[in-house]
């Protein structure tokens, strides 16, 4: 008879960010987009936010946009299952 170790929850490795932050904005939104969309979440305002390329604060955002409520819940619920209690 052998015990076997508990498993840990999968995570996903830390990833570097690009050296182009204009690379990793893009980047950075579709991995979130593929993230909520293995919980069936859909955002579909998700993507660059276009005036953080010219503006003056120098960093581009992702823009997560607006959702129904649904949609909202279905994130809160997600949200909540993924903290640690």
């Amino acid at each position: 008879m052998h015990s076997e170790r508990p498993t840990e929850p999968h995570r996903e490795p830390q990833r570097k960010p690009h050296c182009d932050p204009y690379d990793d904005v893009h980047d950075s939104a579709a991995e979130l987009r593929t993230a909520l969309q293995d919980h069936g979440i859909t955002l579909p305002s998700l993507g660059v936010d276009l005036p953080g390329f010219a503006g003056a604060y120098g960093i581009p955002l992702v823009a997560l946009g607006n959702c129904n409520a649904a949609t909202a819940r279905k994130l809160t619920e997600v949200l909540r299952k993924a903290v640690p209690r």
